[in-house]
């Protein structure tokens, strides 16, 4: 005996519409048509206010890139990169992200405020003293912190150890000063790479997001470890340019050496000899007594 009942469903497959995250907060940019990104280059808040749902959105992808450490002071060797950590970009748009980003899930978010730390540039190493570069500071999204990067080693007394961070500081002085250990405290993947034990008098190249510094051509001079590449932002502003042209570069270790050619800084802001970390890039600074790169994070998601 039937009674004409009729089953409502939620859509073609039987369930609920799709829903979506709203959110505030940063430098809002929209891409690819459905994708919202928020930038942060300095601390704030990431408000949500929606949150949606499986079949629309409810996760968001994130770049989180902590300070670049500072040179050390006389023969000073690079600064480590700020610690870099990123999804896998799956959830929103699967754009290129960062081998560092493969198979890391986006983040669950509720409607609540977040809220966000940007990492300072770690200073100069302190004159006079010949002192190491300062550590980078620490950038946070929620459940991630990224880890400053480590100051390059000084020549106080003659090839001081470059420090541990996210990424290394290289090894200084006119000694043979062991290079910094990156991915300080660990995490998976890991979010940066060792600075170069000084190879001989001249300072150690910082570690990077994707290399430990290292010694490269011409002459023999070190080099910052390169960073990471990422299109989770494709606007021109944010990053530096690396070999791939959609990508910008994120996290490069500052450059060492002691005076001449060579001493590049790794792609990802790192300073080359004698030169700052880029801002916003959480690169490390290049030898001789600079600033590292201050920290940025970034946050997408599907908004329609």
């Amino acid at each position: 005996m039937s009674f004409g009942y009729q089953v409502l469903g939620f859509g073609s497959g039987g369930g609920p519409p799709p829903a979506y995250i709203a959110a505030t907060g940063g430098t809002v940019t929209t891409v690819c048509t459905d994708y919202k990104v928020h930038t942060f280059t300095g601390n704030g808040t990431f408000c949500v206010s929606a949150v949606g749902n499986p079949a629309g959105s409810d996760t968001v992808d994130y770049m989180v890139v902590a300070g670049g450490a500072g040179s050390g002071d006389y023969h000073g060797a690079g600064g480590g990169a700020g610690g870099f950590r990123e999804s896998s970009g799956a959830a929103s748009g699967c754009y290129s992200a960062s081998p560092l980003g493969a198979c890391v899930s986006a983040l669950p978010v509720s409607a609540t405020g977040y809220p966000i730390t940007v990492g300072a540039y770690g200073p100069a190493g302190v004159r006079p003293g010949a002192n190491n570069g300062g550590q980078g500071g620490n950038s946070v999204f929620s459940s991630i912190t990224s880890t400053g990067g480590g100051g390059g080693g000084g020549n106080n007394p003659g090839g001081q150890a470059g420090n541990p961070g996210g990424s290394g500081g290289g090894g200084g002085g006119s000694g043979s000063g062991a290079g910094g250990s990156g991915n300080t405290p660990p995490v998976s993947p890991a979010q940066g790479f060792d600075g170069q034990t000084n190879p001989g008098g001249i300072g150690g190249g910082g570690g990077g997001a994707t290399q430990a510094g290292n010694t490269g051509p011409p002459g023999g001079f070190t080099w910052g470890g390169n960073g990471a590449g990422t299109e989770i932002n494709p606007s021109p502003c944010v990053g530096t340019p690396g070999p791939a042209p959609d990508s910008r570069y994120f996290a490069g270790g500052g450059g060492g050496s002691c005076g001449g050619p060579g001493g590049a800084g790794g792609y990802g802001g790192g300073g080359p000899i004698g030169t700052p970390g880029t801002a916003n890039t959480g690169g490390g600074a290049g030898n001789e007594n600079r600033n590292g790169g201050s920290g940025i994070v970034i946050i997408r998601y599907k908004f329609q």
